[in-house]
């Protein structure tokens, strides 16, 4: 089912339809009106039941969910290491035995878990002559179209956003603009012909009103995050860097005019760079596109959802397995319980 009659079976206005669709087709190369949306919607809604996200913060930033979590795992008797990038998983009659690091140190392991994607995990740290033939085609095939890219501003001061008439407060939750189901097609259109949208959907927020030490007294910092720019762009990435970042600052403008005049510094953030930077294969944020054949007992691939891979002591714990949408914790919690048991057995 597509979301866009799945949400005029529920809402009158095209306004609220294109609000809650967009959940349907974040991280996606879907439009409103592509079949198996719906589902994306509902399995997302499965992990946050708010029916336009979350709204919700970390003080200090994401990061520091991640430093919090280090600092558990640290005290719980890990050894935690930054900057020691994997150059491959070594592999011996089958088994994973251990990880090699670009510096050439090997680390030895009863139990490898990566939290790359699949195809990173799979066709890149591990030599593919280690997998069966018909295993590596169908992994090949697993779709991973990235079509998301993200702009970080450093603001002066605070967008005065016309339709709220001084009310900042309303300025602390998500800013969408993706006012009606139309309008997210016409956005979708141009990807498929390998061009970000000029009219794009966008979904920001301004994390300092909530949490001032991200910025200094009376500044303040955005993100957002741009949809859709297509990983496999007709031109070249780095030439259109600063067209897309201008096509976001054009497009806010239209509802916040002095937006521009505040921007003291912009970060422009392409699906390539997600990629070569992040190490997000095709700069797809969900380690895999979210699809009717990439769900459930099918992600990443049929007979292979259970977080183990065809190479023995080797598993999975990443957005590429189920539920894989989004920053749940879902798919880690789900590996952990699946390795216990193969460990005590």
């Amino acid at each position: 089912m597509a979301v866009a009659d799945l949400v005029a079976e529920y809402f009158e206005t095209d306004l609220l339809r294109g609000t809650v669709a967009t959940r349907g087709i974040f991280g996606t190369f879907l439009g409103p009106w592509s079949a198996g949306s719906a589902l994306v919607l509902l399995i997302r809604g499965a992990g946050d039941p708010h029916p336009a996200g979350s709204a919700n913060f970390a003080a200090g930033g994401t990061g520091a969910i991640t430093q919090a979590m280090t600092s558990a795992a640290i005290a719980a008797g890990a050894e935690v290491r930054t900057r020691a990038e994997v150059a491959e998983i070594r592999v011996k009659d089958g088994v994973a035995t251990a990880v090699v690091l670009n510096s050439g140190e090997e680390i030895p392991a009863k139990v490898i878990i990566s939290n790359a994607d699949p195809k990173r995990t799979l066709l890149k740290l591990v030599d593919p002559t280690h997998l069966a033939p018909d295993f590596a085609l169908k992994l090949q095939h697993y779709r991973m179209m990235g079509t998301v890219a993200k702009v970080n501003l450093a603001l002066s001061g605070l967008p005065k956003f016309t339709a709220l008439n001084g009310n900042n407060a309303a300025l602390s939750g998500r800013i969408q603009i993706s006012h009606g189901i139309d309008y997210l097609e016409h956005a979708f259109d141009e990807s498929k012909y390998g061009e970000f949208s000029k009219q794009p959907y966008l979904e920001a927020t301004i994390p300092s009103l909530t949490d001032p030490s991200l910025a200094p007294p009376g500044q303040h910092v955005m993100s957002i995050y741009m949809q859709y720019a297509p990983y496999k762009l007709k031109g070249d990435w780095e030439v259109q860097r600063g067209a897309l970042g201008d096509a976001v600052m054009k497009t806010l403008a239209q509802y916040a005019p002095n937006l521009p005049e505040l921007v003291v510094a912009r970060q422009v953030i392409t699906p390539k760079d997600l990629e070569d930077s992040y190490g997000l294969t095709a700069g797809q944020i969900f380690h895999g596109e979210l699809a009717l054949d990439q769900f459930f007992t099918m992600r990443p691939l049929l007979d292979w959802a259970r977080y183990r891979t065809p190479i023995e002591n080797l598993y999975l714990c990443g957005s590429g397995t189920h539920p894989g949408a989004g920053l749940t914790g879902g798919s880690g919690a789900n590996a952990a319980r699946e390795i216990g048991k193969e460990l005590k057995r």
